[in-house]
């Protein structure tokens, strides 16, 4: 038997798009005092505003009593290159929309390469987000899970390196669990794999709605399972 939890709000992938953010988080009922809130990752990248967003939710974490960010693939990414400055990581960076976060900041990629570009408390933001959170028998996370997934968090080690790839490789996969696939009861909330609508399971739930693609940012409150969207 899992514990009951308050309520929860989860939100997907924003990538930069801060007017959806600040538009959709005027719609939610929180009460900053008692519900968590719970941002599965990819804040930044692509959209024209990520500097704004990372101080949207900034003012959130300091605002609400509970607030958990979790890690996307575009900020596992950006971690990766300001610690390696592998030229592979860069261009991947490229590839996922790294120079409209860098504009963002009235800055360039070259800027990117130790955060300089950033304000020391977008740098510690970026360097303390969660892989994983769990309430209840909600399992957050920005991926969805499966048997591989699972096998490859196993073998994770102290190394940072090691730590790095396999965090990375957690990340950033496409692919959805088998429909059979269940983890003991937990229901997995995660982003990620964009969907025009939100992806409702018996164990599974997506709420990426591909906001910086012209769709809507999408939330969903629980236990209720109730979507909200701008």
């Amino acid at each position: 038997m899992f514990p009951p939890v308050r309520k929860i709000f989860a939100i997907g992938d924003i990538h930069g798009c801060n007017n959806k953010l600040s538009s959709l988080l005027g719609r939610l009922p929180v009460d900053n005092d008692e519900d968590i809130i719970v941002f599965l990752g990819d804040y930044i990248n692509r959209g024209p505003d990520s500097r704004k967003v990372l101080d949207t939710l900034l003012h959130i974490r300091a605002t609400c009593n509970q607030v958990v960010f979790l890690k996307g693939n575009h900020e596992q990414a950006l971690l990766d290159y300001a610690a390696t400055g592998d030229v592979e990581t860069l261009h991947m960076l490229r590839t996922m929309g790294v120079e409209a976060t860098a504009a963002s900041y009235g800055s360039s990629v070259r800027m990117i390469r130790d955060l300089s570009c950033m304000p020391p408390e977008h740098q510690d933001f970026l360097q303390t987000l969660k892989f994983s959170f769990v309430a209840g028998n909600y399992l957050f996370t920005h991926a969805d899970i499966d048997e591989e997934k699972l096998a490859l968090a196993k073998t994770r080690t102290d190394a940072p390196q090691s730590q790095r790839y396999a965090e990375a490789s957690l990340l950033a996969s496409r692919r959805l669990a088998r429909e059979d696939f269940c983890l003991t009861g937990q229901i997995i909330v995660f982003g990620h794999v964009p969907f025009e609508t939100p992806l409702v399971m018996t164990d599974r739930i997506g709420i990426d709605t591909g906001a910086v693609y012209g769709n809507f940012l999408t939330a969903v409150e629980l236990p209720d399972l109730r979507f909200y969207h701008a």
